[in-house]
C-alpha cells in the first residue's frame, strides 16, 4: 500500500463519476461520458435506463460502466431486483450498485438482507462486480457491521455507503471506517453521499474507502487548483 499522498490523476482512479437525477437525459449522459474521459475517472454510473452506453464512448476510451438496481429504496422484491440487474449486464454494465432492504435490516432480518444480495450476484457474475449500498446513515453501529456482514456472506464485492437520496444523510468517515474494519479488504468500500471538496474525498479514504461515488467529480478534483491535497495512506484505485 502506497504512503505518497494522492494527486489528481489518482484520486480520480477511485471514481464513479455519477448521474442519477431522475430528470436526466440521454444528452446529460452523454456529456457525463465525456467529462468522465476527460476527468480520468474509473467509471461512469447511471440509470439502467440509460443502458447501453456506446462503447466506443466508454470502455475503448478507458471507462467502466456502472449502474444501480432496486434504487434508491431497496423495497423492490428480490427478483425483481434481480431481473433488474441481469438486463443491466446483458446492457453491458460492468458494476451494479444494489440497495439492500432497509426495513429487513431495521428488523434484524439478516438472513433476508443476505438472501437478497444472493439474488442479485447471482445476476451479476464475475468479473462483474456487485456493490452493495447498505444505506449506513440510517444504521446504527451494530445494524453497519451486520449488513457489511451478509453482504460479504452473499458474495458481494463492495458495500457502499449511501445512496443520496436518504434523508438520514450520505457518508460519513465514521461509517466508512467501521466498514473498512468490518470487511478487513475482503471487500472494496465505496463512499457516496455527500462527498462534494477534496478534503471529502481524502479524508474518506484516509478512513478506508476504495472507492467514491460523486456527482461533483469536477469541483472535486479542482480543488488540487487551490491548494495541495492532503497526505493519504492510499494511493490508486483498486478494488
Amino acid at each position: 500500500m502506497s504512503t505518497a499522498p494522492l494527486d489528481r490523476a489518482s484520486l480520480a482512479r477511485f471514481v464513479d463519476h455519477t448521474l442519477l437525477k431522475p430528470e436526466a437525459t440521454a444528452d446529460d449522459v452523454a456529456a457525463l461520458v465525456a467529462e468522465g474521459v476527460a476527468l480520468g475517472v474509473f467509471s461512469v454510473c447511471v440509470s439502467p435506463s440509460m443502458l447501453p452506453l456506446d462503447a466506443a464512448a466508454t470502455r475503448e476510451r478507458g471507462l467502466a460502466v456502472a449502474t444501480v438496481c432496486g434504487f434508491p429504496s431497496g423495497t423492490h422484491h428480490s427478483e425483481v431486483k434481480a431481473a433488474e440487474a441481469a438486463l443491466s449486464v446483458a446492457q453491458g454494465a460492468d458494476e451494479v450498485d444494489m440497495v439492500i432492504d432497509l426495513g429487513a435490516a431495521k428488523a434484524g432480518a439478516w438472513d433476508h438482507v443476505q438472501a437478497d444480495v444472493a439474488a442479485v450476484r447471482a445476476a451479476v457474475p464475475e468479473p462483474r462486480v456487485l456493490k452493495v449500498i447498505i444505506e449506513s446513515a440510517a444504521l446504527t453501529e451494530h445494524e453497519i457491521v451486520a449488513a457489511c456482514r451478509a453482504a460479504q456472506a452473499a458474495g458481494a464485492d463492495f458495500v457502499k455507503t449511501s445512496t443520496g437520496f436518504h434523508p438520514a444523510g450520505g457518508a460519513s468517515t465514521h461509517a466508512v471506517a467501521i466498514m473498512a474494519e468490518t470487511v478487513g479488504g475482503r471487500l472494496g468500500v465505496k463512499a457516496s453521499g455527500g462527498v462534494r471538496t477534496l478534503a471529502d474525498a481524502v479524508a474518506m479514504i484516509e478512513h478506508g474507502a476504495t472507492r467514491l461515488g460523486l456527482s461533483g467529480t469536477a469541483a472535486v478534483l479542482a480543488g488540487f487548483d487551490r491548494t495541495p491535497a492532503p497526505g493519504s495512506g492510499t494511493a490508486g484505485g483498486g478494488y
